[in-house]
Formats: C-alpha cells, structure tokens, sequence
C-alpha cells in the first residue's frame, strides 16, 4: 500500500490584546508536528505571559499521533505559561480523533494553571483536621 506525501505544515502566527494567534494548515503529522511546538515555545518567549493562545485548526487536512503529541505539549506549555489554550475551528476528523483518544477534553478545558492552589480543601477561615 502506497500513501500520498504529506501537506506541509503551515503557520500563520500573530499577536494582539494578550492572544497570540496561530493559523494552521496542512498536516500535523510526524513530518511536521515539531514545527508547531517550536513555533509555540518562540511565540511563548516572545510574548511573555499571554492570557490565551488560540490555534485555528479550521485549515489542517490530517492530525496523526504525532500531531496529538504535539498538542497535548502546546498544552503543557500553556499551562505552564498560565495561557488558556483554544483549539478553534476543529474540523471533524480532529474531533473525532480527540474524541477516540480520550484528549477532548483535556484540550478543550479551561486551564487550571492560572487558578489558586488549594491547600486543604477546607473553607477559608476553618482549620484543618477533624471537626
């Protein structure tokens, strides 16, 4: 069985108001997936602290198991940078791979890397321990 060559990647990125933009096309496979988790890592050290990044997945043609790997660590890397992260215009071959694999939500979530730690799970003003 032969397979047709791959898209190349395409990354239209900007930034405004907090939100840095990056516009995707072509395949995120294992051809490609790095360019966008370096693209992110340059965005990320460019403009530090961003309140969101959004990935417009409107314009990929094909997402593998690479390109999974390669969206689960631009989460990692919003998390740490306190961003949420958007996956906007997913197409429905994405959803559905996101959907098989058990990544939908972990993807789509609000983050958690910008809420307050809680210590105890106690109400503000109660002590710890039995009651």
């Amino acid at each position: 069985m032969t397979s047709l060559p791959s898209a190349p990647l395409g990354l239209t990125c900007s930034a405004s108001h907090g939100t840095v933009h990056i516009e995707l096309s072509g395949d995120l496979d294992h051809h490609h997936a790095d360019r966008l988790v370096e693209a992110v890592d340059r965005l990320l050290a460019a403009y530090p602290a961003p309140q969101d990044l959004r990935l417009d997945c409107a314009d990929l043609s094909a997402v593998d198991s690479s390109g999974l790997a390669a969206l689960l660590m631009v989460r990692r890397r919003t998390d740490s940078a306190g961003a949420g992260l958007h996956l906007d215009g997913r197409t429905a071959q994405l959803n559905r791979l996101l959907e098989l694999t058990g990544t939908l939500n972990h993807l789509t979530a609000p983050s958690t890397a910008a809420q307050p730690i809680r210590g105890t799970g106690n109400p503000p003003g109660h002590p710890a321990g039995p009651h």
